[in-house]
């Protein structure tokens, strides 16, 4: 791919990325309702984004290699948070909160640990994709979930696998 083309796919992933999950949290706020999604899901895709985030930190890669997943993760907790409160769940967000926080520092206790997750991490994207459209085949009903947020998550992959 030629250099001045890969920098354009390099920046309008960042862009699709600081607004990836914004149509998702529309769609639920003015529903009312977190239909159609799935909780599992989302919880494995923040894993994911989680151990991704902990390594390149870890390893010290520059910043322009994961900038975007900060953000991701943020926009990520803000659309769990809302189907936690429009499940009646609150409560149960600070056990996951616990959770993630307690995994974020158990990731760098030894070298092994922080590699053996980054190999599983593609794994667990995959798998929260999976639970997501189980979810969506057994209810039958695709409710609040995004199709905008889905393409765009489709081009940021796509796009990955070029710069990367």
């Amino acid at each position: 791919m030629a250099p001045g083309l890969l920098d354009l796919v390099h920046l309008t992933t960042w862009a699709v990325c600081a607004v990836i999950k914004l149509p998702q949290l529309v769609a639920v706020l003015r529903a009312g309702s977190a239909w159609g999604l799935s909780l599992g899901s989302l919880l494995l895709e923040l894993a994911g984004y989680l151990v991704f985030l902990r390594y390149q930190i870890y390893y010290s890669y520059p910043l322009e290699t994961y900038l975007e997943y900060p953000i991701i993760i943020a926009q990520d907790v803000i659309l769990i948070c809302c189907i936690m409160h429009f499940s009646g769940k609150v409560r149960r967000a600070l056990f996951y909160a616990v959770i993630y926080w307690g995994s974020w520092y158990m990731l760098t206790l030894q070298k092994c640990i922080i590699d053996l997750a980054m190999n599983l991490c593609t794994f667990v994207s995959a798998a929260s994709k999976l639970v997501q459209l189980q979810h969506l085949w057994q209810t039958k009903d695709s409710g609040q979930a995004s199709a905008l947020t889905w393409g765009m998550s489709v081009y940021t992959c796509a796009s990955k696998l070029q710069t990367t």
